[in-house]
């Protein structure tokens, strides 16, 4: 087990925590920025029919997050009994109705949480504006006025923390081996697809920044005198929580998630910077701002209703195999195919254009 007991006496456990959580947010960072890793990007190429290096680039750090967590338990540097994931209560009806919230969200706002936030360190003013109101909206959702729906919402379907993992009495090798598998297909579609190697690395920087986050909180919590939470990268409560200490607390109170955020952005601002990639954005033309606000607020409230974003529910979440997690994920996958065929790929308007033209509207008429 990794022996953080210097870093503990010099620090204290919550900077200890804060530096934890500001490494892996710098490693997380720098590999989502170079990668380009983002789940929108993915789904969207999936079920357009074009999957390639995007949805290459999701599988290898989803597989390398799922199989590198996993052989941390069977090594013991990990206890599934002491992740919340697996060890409380939790809501199918939030996983499913969140997910599918957050889905149609990441494509109204050009990108998941993770990806906004990532953004905004490159100088996109885009997403540095929807990041903001997805963090407003979690906090109102967490703890503010919008906090009763979604704990209604939640109690639809509860599920018990014994059922709650996803493979329940199904040997470990056969998740090594379906892993293992998925990853050979990934190859492949990274191979036909030309993907440098560049993205190859990146990407298992993003799956190795959530083993870490793992790895380090359960070994700190393990040697720490006080409670400490064992978590890995999520997005949408560490960024609310951190932007509401900014705003109401004179002091901070150093944690993981405080040293998270400001870690994967400035992990991106380094990596863009370095790179010749930072340069400010705003607005594309032809895509209005209420889209964004529209699709950060339904992120914001889903990623809160679901258990976590698109990286904490779905791969932080699936990388312990946590079955409400991997049901979250399903629901934004199936919601963001659903929200770019009606939305960006021209089927709203082709409807309209049909009714026109039987109407008596529409060209030649």
């Amino acid at each position: 087990m990794l022996d953080l007991s210097i870093l503990v006496e010099r620090l204290g456990e919550p900077m200890t925590a804060a530096v934890l959580g500001l490494s892996v947010g710098v490693l997380f960072g720098v590999s989502a920025q170079q990668s380009g890793f983002c789940l929108r990007s993915a789904s969207i190429s999936f079920w357009r029919g074009r999957a390639g290096g995007s949805f290459a680039i999701w599988l290898f750090a989803f597989c390398t997050a799922v199989l590198g967590t996993q052989l941390l338990v069977v090594a013991g540097g990990l206890d599934v009994a002491s992740v919340r994931q697996l060890s409380t209560s939790g809501t199918m009806s939030g996983a499913i109705i969140g997910g599918l919230l957050f889905g149609t969200g990441m494509v109204l706002a050009r990108g998941c949480a993770s990806r906004l936030l990532v953004l905004s360190a490159t100088g996109n003013l885009r997403a540095l504006v929807a990041g903001l109101v997805l963090t407003v909206v979690a906090q109102a959702s967490l703890r503010g006025v919008l906090s009763p729906l979604r704990q209604t919402l939640s109690g639809l379907w509860v599920v018990p923390p014994d059922q709650r993992a996803l493979l329940l009495g199904m040997p470990i090798w056969l998740v090594f081996a379906s892993t293992i598998g998925v990853i050979v297909c990934a190859v492949w579609l990274a191979i036909r697809s030309s993907l440098p190697a560049k993205g190859w690395i990146f990407d298992i920087g993003v799956g190795a920044a959530i083993v870490a986050g793992w790895g380090l909180t359960s070994a700190l919590s393990r040697q720490a005198f006080d409670v400490v939470a064992v978590k890995s990268v999520s997005f949408s409560g560490p960024s609310a929580d951190t932007l509401m200490t900014l705003i109401n607390s004179p002091s901070i109170t150093p944690s993981f998630d405080i040293g998270l955020v400001p870690g994967v952005f400035a992990g991106s601002l380094l990596a863009s910077v370095l790179t010749g990639q930072f340069r400010l954005q705003g607005f594309e033309t032809g895509v209005g701002l209420p889209r964004y606000l529209a699709g950060a607020t339904l992120m914001g409230f889903g990623s809160m209703l679901a258990g976590g974003c698109a990286v904490g529910a779905g791969v932080t979440g699936g990388a312990v195999l946590a079955l409400t997690a991997w049901v979250a994920l399903l629901a934004m996958w199936i919601s963001a195919g659903v929200t770019d065929w009606a939305v960006d790929r021209g089927v709203c308007d082709s409807a309209r254009g049909f009714a026109m033209l039987h109407s008596g509207v529409g060209e030649g008429r």
